[in-house]
């Protein structure tokens, strides 16, 4: 029986993707500067057999909506926004298990300063960490490194192939395992023969090394990559262990996986190495009646406008008769809304609006009882063939509370999530069960122990001397 991987959907800001609904009663968004806002949630998400909390980022702002900013910053749309990496040793600290998936760009940060963070996160965890690899898609984003535009989409890709590279060269190839001797009565800590630079010298990067940690428990975090496009389903056919993806359906969901899947046999993997998850948007209670109201609520807060900043409308559509034609009052008159969507160009304004800020179109959504709830969760997983999920957070930590006291007993007692943590595990062998690192099919592990590095170790000139 499949098990569920279950993570929570995080970010470090105030209006992730539920935009209104900060302000709901008691709802703790706004805490989210506070150490305690997420050394509370690691504590609960424990408590409740998490997997992982999944940490979404962006390097830019949403102003492409009225060509500016500023819906954006009304909304507290992923602005202000923290860095997502910096939360993770508190709540390492006060927990022994959860798992933490870090979004991090390759696109504008060079790749040698982020393998050295996420081996020092790894390290801190003790083999708990992940990384979202994405390549960055907004246009302030681009702006704020110091580019006039985006990178074109297909080279974002071919550039993090790249970064990809240098970084399985540090994680893999740089050390040894056996590197540190700690010899104290010869004074010597690390071995410099079984060290090695990479010399990396690539179209987009040049690194020397050694990378400077040691090598992590994990060596090469679990790598989570988020797409569905055709350059992305290559690029996570050959990297991503787990890719979060969706689609406006289950037919697109579905198809999404079965090319990744092939992509990964073509390069060389199994296709069972890749694991799917996708949102989930759950709001339970004892009672289906009770369930509903509590959506309900949800529901008039949820705030069309956030979802149109967020979306990057190019065009307004509130500012056009609502039984105007999108196909005529669109930019380009083509019925493209948004860099993620296409939509009937014969649609009237009224209907696309109604759809923005609509929580009831979220593909995965359960509302109800204990009960309904985990029945929608396994026909996901066994009919639509997902691995899954990241819970959408509606109410901050209401949410997660809900889901831990109605759902997760429920998905125990089925067999679908196990009743406690194994206290030997890493991130990754909690999800695959084959080990702390990379299975050896993987392409990064084509550099372990220096093989296809230039250089076998480092010259040690003491021991050369006669």
């Amino acid at each position: 029986m499949k098990r569920l991987i279950l993570n929570l959907f995080e970010m470090n800001c105030v209006s992730h993707i539920t935009h209104g609904l900060w302000r709901l009663p008691d709802n703790n968004r706004e805490r989210f500067n506070d150490i305690e806002y997420w050394t509370e949630l690691a504590v609960l998400l424990e408590e409740g057999g998490f997997d992982a909390v999944f940490l979404a980022d962006v390097v830019g702002t949403y102003d492409t909506f009225r060509g500016s900013a500023a819906t954006a910053i009304r909304q507290g749309l992923q602005i202000p926004n923290n860095d997502p990496a910096s939360v993770v040793p508190a709540m390492a600290a006060v927990t022994k298990h959860l798992g933490f998936g870090i979004t991090f760009s390759t696109t504008y940060e060079p790749p040698f300063a982020w393998a050295r963070r996420a081996s020092t996160l790894d390290h801190l965890t003790k083999g708990r960490v992940g990384w979202n690899i994405v390549t960055s898609y907004l246009p302030n984003a681009a702006r704020n490194f110091g580019h006039d535009d985006e990178v074109e989409h297909d080279n974002r890709f071919e550039r993090a192939d790249e970064y990809l590279d240098v970084l399985y060269k540090l994680w893999e190839g740089s050390w040894d395992d056996d590197a540190i001797v700690a010899d104290r009565d010869g004074n010597v800590f690390a071995d410099p023969a079984k060290i090695r630079p990479i010399h990396h010298e690539g179209e987009y990067f040049k690194v020397e090394g050694p990378h400077l940690p040691s090598p992590s428990r994990q060596r090469t975090p679990v790598l989570f990559t988020a797409t569905a496009s055709a350059a992305g389903t290559r690029f996570a056919g050959k990297h991503a262990e787990v890719v979060f993806t969706g689609g406006p359906s289950t037919e697109a969901l579905q198809k999404t996986i079965a090319g990744i899947r092939e992509a990964a046999v073509a390069a060389g993997r199994r296709a069972g190495d890749v694991k799917f998850i996708t949102i989930a948007g759950v709001v339970v209670a004892p009672t289906e009646t009770e369930a509903k109201a509590k959506f309900a609520r949800y529901q008039e807060l949820a705030n069309a406008e956030g979802y149109l900043a967020h979306a990057g409308l190019p065009w307004d559509p509130t500012a056009f008769p609502p039984d105007a034609k999108v196909g005529d009052v669109a930019s380009g008159g083509e019925g493209r809304v948004s860099r993620f969507r296409v939509i009937d160009p014969e649609q009237t304004v009224g209907e696309l609006l109604q759809g923005f800020g609509d929580l009831g179109r979220q593909p995965l959504l359960a509302v109800g009882d204990p009960q309904q709830v985990a029945d929608e969760i396994e026909r996901w997983l066994d009919e639509v063939g997902i691995d899954g999920i990241n819970l959408l957070q509606y109410h901050s930590h209401e949410t997660t509370r809900d889901f831990i006291e109605h759902v997760v007993p429920v998905l125990r007692q089925r067999g679908r999530l196990r009743s406690e943590y194994d206290e030997r595990e890493s991130l990754r062998d909690r999800i695959f069960g084959d080990g702390d690192r990379l299975p050896g099919r993987h392409f990064g592990t084509r550099y372990r122990g220096g093989a296809h590095l230039p250089v076998s170790g480092i010259t040690d000139p003491v021991k050369e001397t006669p």
